[in-house]
């Protein structure tokens, strides 16, 4: 259909528009009675894609970036090279924030959770503690029951 046109009187003011912002506000840094000291990192590695999160101490999620978000589509997301460029997002973010120690949880099986450890390990933030958080099946389910002829 396309855009539709508005036609404007000549006396009329015409509001400027605001151009979008090329520095994402999550980026920007904080006052200093909203920084934070310590926080967690939550990285989420599948065989499709990277998700990783970063929560104050008591869980309330500050940011989240995921390796589609940082620019990267299809069988790339999963690659260890995404999960670096993600890993370092998250990073940036969080040392804007003022948080300097973190705990780092990892879940999954992918491809990206040895490379985003590596990436935040070069950061300037103390790494407390780094935990696998993988959930295991043990038993599993019940097996299906033999057939009757």
């Amino acid at each position: 259909m396309g855009k539709k046109r508005i036609i404007k009187k000549s006396g009329e003011d015409t509001p400027e528009v605001a151009k979008e912002a090329t520095v994402q506000p999550d980026l920007a840094p904080v006052s200093s009675k909203k920084a934070l000291k310590e926080g967690r990192i939550y990285v989420s590695s599948s065989y499709n894609n990277t998700l990783i999160s970063v929560t104050d101490a008591s869980g309330n999620v500050v940011a989240q970036v995921s390796a589609g978000s940082v620019g990267f589509k299809g069988t790339r997301k999963s690659t260890p090279f995404a999960a670096s460029k993600v890993a370092d997002a998250i990073a940036q973010i969080a040392l804007n924030k003022g948080i300097g120690k973190v705990s780092i949880s990892v879940k999954g099986i992918g491809p990206g959770r040895d490379s985003a450890l590596r990436t935040f390990a070069a950061k300037p933030m103390e790494i407390l503690s780094v935990r696998d958080i993988t959930p295991v099946p043990h038993n599993g389910p019940m097996p299906p029951k033999p057939r009757r002829v």
